[in-house]
């Protein structure tokens, strides 16, 4: 068994790769490198979402935790993975798993890793990871377990509630009560995840669908992206709500609906919520984006004199950098956003309400919010295509395209590239085109941006033909 962690932790089909089994050995080498780093002592955090068997995958981890002689909180019930990751930074635990496959399909669960300080590990801590899977399986090393039963009659595993003190937190960093007091109407999509319940907890008021347990996510990914939230759209076209908030599968993504109805996207998100912190907030600090986010990012930082750094995907290389540096806010295409004040995490909960609380200060819906904004730093459009794509189809196109010169696409010149994750080929006038395999699945993501949204979609059609799919 080769262990690989993608984007966010290690991920596999259910009862395919990812085993009961399989699951025991990556625990195994993950208790052993908590010993090696001499935190083991500190505790462990575990937490789960709602998919088929999380609880029980989570249960098992935890008995191989107490087998290692490591002092476990299990979360008592479902929860996000932005709970457990403040969990772990306010419990001071030596690290954090949380069993979630977050947006993929229903067929999937994942094993993430937290570490101290409450953010997701570092590529240089899975690189270790790797190699200790790699190296027990070599050595024959034993999964060392015991049940939970045992666990818990040992004392070396104790349920908690992760829930209660990441609600006080955020409660803390947004002013509920202004929003309360706003008379903004709200719907909730948790997309039958690990989010359910916790929006109407901090904010009574705001109404939630698709909140009941159901594995299959409603026959689609729990991925908050247009396509798979047409009810949300729904409701809020008909004029029922203001708002629609949209949370993945374990709820450290957000999408949106605006005031009309339409998909708000999460380039869209960050660049509102950027402009809230800066501007209605106060807060300072430089910015991080991977390489697939919009140009609107840019504008805003070169406007407001901040600092902007660029990394591959992946919300882990953007904790580093707010581990490295003092960073205000930090985003990436999927959904995933963070800012400074909580921990170096993506939480879709506290990005939802910040949304409120933008709309609440400002008077105005999300649109308004970005149309104001845009009419100062340029209209960008922006799409995304996923394609399904074979292992061996896509280690072919990955040489075809470090082999290949591409100096016009679609009629348009290159002026320049950027191949620090996927091949992203960008022109004279700013607009771009990204091809890049996921990292957690089986397709090649296409991305472009540009001011039209002809452009877009010519640029799309080109990168299928370089791609040859």
């Amino acid at each position: 068994m080769q262990i690989r962690f993608g984007t966010d932790g290690w991920r596999g089909v259910i009862a395919d790769t990812f085993t009961f089994e399989n699951l025991s050995v990556v625990a195994q080498a993950t208790m052993d490198y908590l010993h090696d780093k001499k935190v083991a002592q500190k505790g462990l955090v575990i937490g789960y979402d709602r998919r088929f068997l999380s609880r029980e995958f989570a249960e098992r981890v935890a008995g191989i935790a107490a087998a290692n002689g490591i002092e476990t909180r299990l979360s008592e019930s479902y929860t996000p993975t932005p709970a457990v990751s403040w969990a772990v930074h306010e419990m001071g635990a030596g690290a954090g798993i949380m069993i979630t496959a977050s947006h993929n399909p229903p067929s999937y669960n994942g094993f993430k890793v937290k570490e101290s300080f409450g953010g997701s590990a570092r590529p240089s801590t899975t690189r270790v990871l790797e190699q200790m899977v790699a190296r027990n399986l070599a050595e024959g090393r034993q999964v060392q377990a015991v049940t939970l039963a045992e666990g818990l009659e040992s004392g070396k595993v104790r349920y908690f509630d992760a829930g209660a003190p990441y609600l006080a937190q955020l409660g803390s960093y947004v002013d509920l009560e202004l929003i309360r007091s706003s008379g903004i109407k709200a719907v909730a999509d948790p997309m039958f995840g690990a989010g359910c319940g916790f929006l109407p907890r901090l904010l009574p008021g705001v109404v939630e669908i698709h909140g009941s347990e159901n594995p299959a996510f409603g026959g689609h990914p729990p991925e908050p992206i247009g396509e798979h939230l047409g009810e949300l759209s729904q409701v809020v076209a008909d004029g029922f709500f203001d708002v629609g908030l949209a949370l993945d599968g374990d709820a450290d993504r957000i999408g949106a609906v605006d005031e009309k109805g339409e998909y708000f996207s999460s380039h869209r998100i960050f660049t509102v919520l950027l402009r809230h912190l800066y501007e209605r907030k106060g807060l300072r600090g430089g910015v991080v984006k991977t390489v697939s986010t919009t140009q609107m990012i840019d504008r805003l930082a070169e406007r407001y004199g901040l600092q902007l750094f660029e990394t591959p995907i992946g919300f882990k290389h953007i904790c580093e950098m707010m581990l490295e540096h003092d960073i205000l806010m930090g985003g990436e295409e999927s959904g995933g956003l963070g800012v400074k004040g909580h921990i170096p995490e993506r939480d879709g909960v506290l990005m939802a309400l910040l949304l409120l609380e933008a709309m609440a200060m400002s008077g105005k819906g999300l649109r308004a919010l970005l149309e104001e904004t845009m009419d100062e730093i340029g209209h960008f459009h922006y799409r995304r295509i996923d394609v399904p794509i074979a292992v061996p189809a896509k280690r072919q196109l990955l040489e075809k395209l470090r082999g290949d010169t591409v100096s016009v696409i679609a009629g348009y010149r290159v002026a320049a590239t950027n191949f620090s994750d996927g091949f992203k080929y960008i022109l004279e006038d700013g607009a771009w085109l990204l091809i890049r395999p996921s990292g957690t699945e089986p397709v090649l993501r296409l991305y472009s941006e540009a001011m039209e949204p002809d452009k877009v979609a010519s640029l799309l059609e080109a990168a299928k033909r370089i791609a040859g799919v």
